[in-house]
């Protein structure tokens, strides 16, 4: 990735936050602590009815979660963003975000009003304050991407989630292939068994990078992601 940098960004524990990423910019997420989990949507800036659909993604490229080499897809067939690198080799994609109701019976109600910037906050909640900034409320929520998660499933199609999965300094490279309004909320994984409130923080830094060529690696990934790619070349021509 290249060296230019932009801007670089903190998502503080148990924060939310939201930014547009132009083509051919990249975005580093660096998981600071280890054990973090980052609530992130995607929506194609210059069509906000377009955004990421996860049963496509995983559909298109034979996965139950993303890792190194995986692009994002819209419901469009289009591709928002590739994973050219990272450093933990399982995103969770299939289990959602916490919402007031799961973070209340896991680790109790603590309001603004009695714990002040110590309230107990939920990803859900989150997600549509950032989306209330960009005109957007309740009918654009969609699935999510959980970065530095991992979700197991057994044959009987039941989810556990795998603690220890992301390191302190795990990263992951998210090449934009179109300008794209990301949401980001620090919020432990739905999932999660602990209870402990410890949501962690996550770097930002977003950096200039040169387009996926012909032989590039997420292109090359599966027959699918050609096809992909090319749906979203059409538009910037």
């Amino acid at each position: 990735m290249s060296e230019e940098i932009i801007w670089d960004d903190l998502i503080v524990a148990d924060s939310h936050g939201s930014f547009v990423m132009r083509r051919n910019t990249a975005l580093r997420i660096t998981d600071l602590e280890g054990d973090g989990n980052l609530v992130t949507l995607f929506y194609n800036y210059d069509n906000r009815l377009e955004r990421y659909n996860m049963a496509d993604t995983l559909k298109a490229q034979h996965t139950a979660f993303l890792s190194k080499g995986n692009v994002c897809y819209s419901d469009m067939g289009r591709i928002i963003c590739s994973i050219v690198d990272s450093s933990c080799g399982w995103h969770d994609t299939i289990s959602g975000m916490s919402n007031a109701k799961t973070v209340g019976s896991k680790y109790g109600v603590l309001n603004y009003q009695d714990a002040r910037n110590d309230m107990h906050r939920n990803a859900r909640d989150g997600t549509l304050i950032e989306l209330s900034k960009w005109g957007l409320g309740k009918p654009d929520l969609l699935a999510n991407v959980n970065f530095f998660s991992k979700v197991a499933v057994d044959d009987m199609g039941n989810l556990t989630f795998v603690s220890g999965n992301s390191q302190p300094g795990d990263f992951v490279d998210l090449r934009f292939e179109m300008n794209t309004l990301v949401v980001v909320v620090s919020s432990q994984h739905v999932l999660d068994p602990s209870s402990l409130y410890l949501p962690k923080p996550f770097a930002l830094s977003a950096r200039n990078i040169s387009a996926a060529g012909p032989y590039d690696f997420c292109r090359k990934s599966c027959p699918e992601n050609e096809r992909g790619f090319y749906n979203t070349e059409l538009i910037f021509r």
